[in-house]
């Protein structure tokens, strides 16, 4: 699974040919969690409070970008770009 950021000890990653809706996956420490792009919601899982907040903001941030790897990923030809960490 491509990672396509990693910031304040939380890992972003996108699977190649994934379910709709556009969504991304997020880990950090023992936790895991499906986050949809769009509403920035948690679909699968659970995280701290603190870091579904970084999250949120960071998804908010970089939503098109999301979209397009959501997207590029799910083509014939997968590819994907690295996305701003939230700083």
């Amino acid at each position: 699974m491509p990672e396509i950021c990693r910031f304040f000890g939380i890992v972003i990653q996108m699977f190649g040919n994934d379910h709709y809706p556009p969504h991304f996956h997020v880990i950090y420490n023992e936790f895991r969690a499906i986050i949809e792009i769009e509403s920035g919601e948690i679909l699968q899982g659970s995280l701290p409070a603190k870091q579904l907040k970084y999250v949120q903001v960071w998804c908010d941030i970089h939503k098109e970008e999301l979209v397009q790897n959501f997207n590029s990923l799910r083509s014939d030809v997968q590819f994907f770009s690295k996305v701003k960490p939230l700083e």
